[in-house]
Formats: structure tokens, sequence, C-alpha cells
């Protein structure tokens, strides 16, 4: 469960096009979202970009870590985390989503000096985001604990998807050798930044497809007790991985992630 990644701190590399670069939650209640992660990850928070109206980016030590945001009161949507993946050229990548099967439901759109964005959808449904960045590349710090560690698309299978993701996004992927798992990693640069699960008819009937993504934790036991304490779910039992400790848990308002003590 590695990742490609520049330095930390505010004058990091920018990331390869198809990196996961940042991550962002739509809520109803911002102000308890806040409250929520603040005491799970030690989050700090500052408003902005203006354009993305009601947002909020979460800080680790003063440095850029996610984003979380208000959902339109008019509009029944999903309180999910999305994974935002790094562009050159959101509106070029935007299009070849359209023409492979994907859909785009949101931009492409400038996000003040930050950057430019869109949020799409490949052709199974699950939910992503582009990045084209500007005065903001993406998360400026990570590998610590209440960072985001991985980003792992569940679907119904991984052929037709995988094939989407690396024509769109220029990932290398490498499937498991094994014909029990259906799994493929998405490599950029020879680096594995993300990951697809085949899980079948095991995809929750609520969700379907959709991206989840980890979050690094110091003590797994301690972080699923604060969570509950705080109103979130535990989701599943905590298991040994070969990255970790991994455990699928929800916020106040429903919003799956998984938290992660990665071992060594």
């Amino acid at each position: 469960m590695t990742e490609a990644r520049g330095s930390t701190g505010a004058g990091r590399a920018r990331y390869a096009p198809g990196t996961p670069c940042w991550v962002s939650l739509m809520v109803h209640g911002l102000e308890a979202t806040q409250d929520f992660y603040r005491e799970l990850f030690g989050w700090e928070f500052r408003p902005g970009p203006q354009q993305l109206g009601a947002y909020v980016r979460a800080l680790l030590g003063g440095r850029e870590v996610a984003g979380i945001g208000t959902l339109p009161p008019d509009r029944q949507l999903p309180v999910a985390w999305t994974p935002y993946l790094a562009s050159d050229d959101v509106d070029a990548t935007a299009d070849l989503v359209r023409l492979c099967g994907g859909t785009i439901g949101v931009g492409p759109l400038d996000a003040a000096e930050a950057g430019r964005m869109a949020i799409g959808s490949d052709p199974a449904g699950a939910v992503f985001g582009i990045w084209q960045g500007a005065e903001h590349s993406g998360a400026a710090v990570s590998e610590m604990p209440g960072t985001p560690a991985w980003n792992e698309l569940r679907t119904f299978d991984t052929v037709g998807v995988a094939k989407f993701y690396e024509t769109v996004f220029g990932f290398e992927p490498v499937a498991a050798v094994s014909p029990d798992i259906d799994h493929v990693t998405l490599l950029v640069d020879g680096r594995p930044v993300a990951g697809i699960d085949g899980v079948g008819n095991a995809l929750p009937r609520d969700r379907g497809p959709h991206w989840m993504t980890y979050f690094e934790v110091a003590e797994m036991e301690r972080a699923l007790e604060r969570l509950a304490e705080l109103g979130g779910q535990v989701l599943g039992a905590a298991r040994d991985s070969e990255h970790g400790r991994v455990a699928l848990v929800a916020d106040p308002e429903g919003a799956r992630f998984a938290l992660v003590r990665r071992s060594g």
C-alpha cells in the first residue's frame, strides 16, 4: 500500500497524471462533520475556495490534507469520500472519460486560483474527481496519522473498468496472480498508486461500485473506540492484511472510509 508521492510540505512536487492527489467529502452538516474529523484525526480547517460554496480544507500542522463541502439541500446525493486523480489538462481528460463510456456530472470548472476540476463516473458508476492543479497541486502532507494512505475502487469485476482507467489516465494495470482473487493494482511510473477490487455480488446493495479512501492511524483499537464515541460506526472488525491492520468504518452521516495501521 504505497503511493506515488512527492515531498511533503508547501514545496512538494506536482502529482504525476493519474495519481490520487486529493480527497473530498460532501455532507449535509458541515460544522458537525468538521467536529467529528477534528476529534478523530486532529484536523484543523481553513475556508475556501469560495467558488466551491461552503467548503473547507482540512489541515495537519498547517498543511492541506483533504476537503469537506456542503451538499446542495435540493439534491439527494450520497455522502461519500471522493478521490481526485491528477491531470495536466482536465478538459481533455473529461472528454476522454466521455469517449470511454464514463460520464461527467460536474465541470470542468475553475476553483479560483487553486486549479481546475471535474467530477465524473466510470462506466460501472463509481464516482471520482479530476484535478488540474495551479496554486494547489493536492495534499501537501502524507505518510502520517490523519492522512490518506490509499484509494481503492470496489466494483463488480476488474476487466472492463481497469481498461477504462488505463485508457483515460495512463495507468499500468497489474492483475493479481491468483485465480481466486480479482484484483488489479494501478501503477504510475512503475509505482502503485491505487487498486481495483472486483468483489462481484458482495458489493453493498445501497452503494454499488465506489471508491474507498484509507486513512492512516497510529493505533487501530484506540481509533475505533474514538470513532464510536464520536458517533461513527465500525462496519467490520479490524483485520490483518499484507499492508497492516485495516477496518471499514463510517462517519455520523454515513460516509464510508477505511482506517489502516501500516505494518513496520
